[in-house]
């Protein structure tokens, strides 16, 4: 349940994100001479489509599909991968996200009493 209650609060997030990407970039600060060189709207796209799947599978989740653990450690490490990509543009952010991510993975990978028996 904790997984799957963070994962849809993960897509909402990163749904409201990447709006904001799309909409408002000048919001996000640029840094110059940043290596990975996509402008704000591009990571608004992919923090967009990212949020949607997390809240996807995460009320997957909540609906038992044992398939959808799977698919959420996955996008859990895209979306923490993506987010230490995304660092110059919004870091404290950036970093609490990688945080909760971990968090899911953790949560996800966790083999409860009732799983075993």
């Amino acid at each position: 349940m904790f997984a799957a209650t963070i994962l849809v609060v993960l897509g909402i997030w990163s749904f409201l994100q990447g709006l904001a990407a799309i909409f408002q970039g000048h919001f996000f600060v640029v840094q110059p001479g940043y290596i990975y060189s996509i402008g704000t709207t591009g990571w608004g796209w992919v923090h967009l489509i990212l949020g949607i799947l997390l809240f996807i599978i995460g009320i997957c989740l909540f609906l038992g599909q044992t398939w959808a653990r799977v698919l959420g450690v996955i996008l859990a490490a895209i979306s923490a991968v993506l987010n230490f990509l995304f660092i110059p543009f919004y870091p404290l952010w950036s970093i609490v996200l990688i945080a909760v991510d971990i968090f899911v993975i953790w949560a996800l990978l966790t083999i409860r009493r009732q799983d075993v028996y």
